[in-house]
């Protein structure tokens, strides 16, 4: 699975706006804070925006923030507004691949892998990312080879 710099920035500006609270946040200085580009971060939060996890007002005292608390918006909601469906296979979902009998159980891992990715992004809030208390299974992860079979 590859992460994109859009992904990557999108996951960021939305950490910023769950730790910022429910003020309106400038594009600006979401921008700074994280480094990233001014007009691809204001095109990542029009997206962002479409899929309705976000609010926006101009003016002087306007801005972004979340259209929903922080804990009820997932990584991998994140993600699937960004890039679309999460491990797909030559763009198919992994149960719609079609192998023959040797390659068959090639669907059974693409199946797996699929599914332990979307438990991590899906059970990882955004509330989780903004005040770094992130889920068992994603510090059971990150602690190292030592801990993925408990």
């Amino acid at each position: 699975m590859h992460i994109s710099a859009r992904t990557d920035y999108a996951l960021r500006a939305m950490i910023e706006l769950a730790a910022y609270g429910e003020e309106p946040l400038k594009c600006e200085t979401i921008a700074r804070a994280q480094a990233m580009p001014l007009n691809f971060l204001v095109n990542i939060l029009n997206e962002l925006k479409r899929a309705g996890l976000v609010h926006s007002q101009r003016g002087t005292e306007g801005g972004y923030w979340l259209a929903r608390p922080a804990r009820t918006i997932s990584v991998g909601e994140i993600i699937r507004a960004i890039e679309g469906e999460i491990a797909l296979v030559r763009g198919t979902p992994p149960q719609s691949v079609d192998y023959n009998a040797r390659s068959r159980p090639l669907q059974d891992v693409w199946i797996a892998f699929r599914a332990a990715i979307r438990e991590v992004l899906d059970e990882t809030s955004l509330a989780s990312l903004a005040d770094g208390n992130l889920p068992d299974i994603v510090r059971r992860f990150s602690e190292g080879p030592q801990h993925w079979k408990s």
